[in-house]
């Protein structure tokens, strides 16, 4: 392990929400590919879409009442694991 922190995104195979769940993985790693050691896909039931780092919830689609947006993803990411870093055009 790289002692980098890892993110999981757990979202539902029932409602088909892979492919949302990899575009995510894919702009959290391309963005933070210093900082994060990786990013899991967790296949999961029942309407889940939350993505975790560590024991924090850093979105829950429950609680949000949505998907997030990449760039809002993002700022969570990196206020999480490096909150001194800027997003450039995602701060705005």
């Amino acid at each position: 392990m790289s002692g980098k922190p890892r993110v999981e995104i757990e979202y539902c195979t029932q409602c088909r929400w892979l492919l949302r769940a990899a575009w995510l993985a894919q702009e959290l790693l391309t963005t933070f590919e210093e900082e994060l050691g990786g990013v899991a896909l967790i296949p999961g039931t029942g309407g889940v879409f939350e993505v975790r780092c560590g024991e924090r919830t850093l979105w829950s689609r429950k609680q949000e009442g949505r998907f997030p947006e990449a760039k809002e993803l993002k700022q969570r990411v990196r206020d999480e694991i490096a909150p001194d870093r800027s997003l450039g055009h995602s701060d705005r």
